[in-house]
């Protein structure tokens, strides 16, 4: 079940500073930017000119990703 199922179908949107806090991700900017650019972490989503964020149910499912690859 993907975080949108599990919301009703509501898309929540978390944006940079809310990637350590709420996600646990301590990447930097420059960092996720390169990830992002070889495919290894979820693309943004420009929500307005200046405004970007990244869906949380891509997130969620990134980091279970990760935490199954290790097994």
């Amino acid at each position: 079940m993907t975080q949108e199922e599990r919301s009703n179908g509501a898309i929540r949107f978390l944006r940079y500073a809310e990637l350590r806090p709420m996600k646990g991700i301590p990447f930097s900017k420059v960092h996720i930017d390169r990830l992002e650019k070889a495919g290894r972490f979820p693309r943004r989503v420009r929500l307005g000119p200046n405004t970007v964020a990244w869906r949380e149910d891509e997130l969620d499912d990134w980091s279970a990703a990760r935490s199954n690859a290790r097994a």
